[in-house]
């Protein structure tokens, strides 16, 4: 081979040695774009730097839909740069019973899942529940959330007791909040159909495998995510389809308590804006707009572990 057919030979090459390098280049560009477009991040002098994953105040929720199955698309692309396993939150189509999750998540390990008992024109509490085996740890989180409920229904009825006749009102709201109390103490007993979606963690390929199947709404990856106790996850509600409108705040005398985004964080208190046992419990009678917030509220039900399932495994 001459000289000259040696420099042809090595030109082509270096040329489709740099092309290669530009579309990867593109392809990294635009997954720095999706991610930066559709991720928060708390202000650069709060220590903590929570990534906020999910859908926001205001956002309408087919939008984050699509962008949701755009960017596993990018991530899973062929020419996009490799990422390995990586977080991710899955927001199901329906309320679901445990004993569904294991097919549902099947090729993901799981961290965590969201439970919320389903009650119309109620704004129920939503439990975020730890899991390391599916599904039994779900079905022990939802009977500790019964016993959380039990204790709310108990602290309604003292604090309804103890009001004067004059305060008629309060007692009603007191007596609605009892009700749902207890109503949903008995959903979790029976094992509901109350989980909604799920923090996983799986290649891009197993990652799509998951948003094939039928009852999976979306899977929102979110390479950028590296610790679980700085990240705040905010699956919609099924029955969500609109504009993620703000908290709704109680009408009545009743106070409220701020609520706070679910922070999925070992050591990190998650409030709840349906109750506690104290004297700021909220008026649930309060009726509810046909678009829910995207976590009204949250309790846990154990401190939850940046860790995942081993009942879930991914192959």
């Amino acid at each position: 081979m001459s000289p000259a057919q040696r420099v042809r030979l090595l030109s082509a090459s270096d040329a489709r040695f740099a092309l290669a390098c530009a579309a990867v280049t593109a392809a990294v560009v635009a997954l720095g774009a999706l991610w930066a477009d559709r991720r928060e991040v708390a202000p650069a002098g709060d220590s903590h730097e929570v990534v906020r994953v999910g859908v926001v105040e205001g956002q309408t929720v087919p939008g984050y839909l699509d962008s949701s199955r755009t960017e596993l698309r990018a991530l899973a692309e062929p020419s996009a740069p490799t990422v390995g396993d990586t977080w991710a939150l899955v927001s199901l189509s329906g309320y679901t019973a445990a004993g569904r999750l294991p097919d549902l998540l099947r090729g993901a390990a799981v961290a965590q899942v969201y439970a919320r008992v389903p009650m119309p024109g109620q704004h129920t509490q939503v439990v975020r529940i730890p899991v390391y085996r599916l599904p039994a740890d779900v079905l022990t989180g939802m009977l500790d959330a019964a016993l959380d409920r039990d204790t709310e229904k108990a602290a309604y009825d003292q604090l309804a007791s103890k009001l004067p006749a004059t305060e008629a009102r309060a007692r009603v709201a007191y007596a609605a909040a009892a009700r749902t109390a207890e109503v949903e103490a008995a959903a979790y007993r029976s094992g509901c159909s109350c989980v909604f979606a799920a923090v996983v963690r799986g290649t891009p390929a197993a990652l799509q495998e998951v948003a094939a199947r039928v009852g999976v709404r979306a899977v929102d990856v979110a390479p950028e995510v590296r610790s679980l106790d700085r990240t705040e996850f905010r699956p919609p509600l099924p029955e969500q389809t609109g504009v993620v409108p703000a908290v709704p705040t109680a009408a009545t005398g009743i106070a409220s308590p701020p609520s706070a985004p679910i922070v999925s964080a070992p050591g990190v208190d998650v409030t709840s804006d349906s109750s506690r046992v104290s004297g700021h419990l909220t008026d649930p009678s309060v009726s509810a707009s046909e678009d829910l917030p995207a976590v009204p509220s949250a309790s846990d039900t154990t401190a939850a572990h940046d860790a995942t399932s081993a009942s879930a495994a991914a192959p």
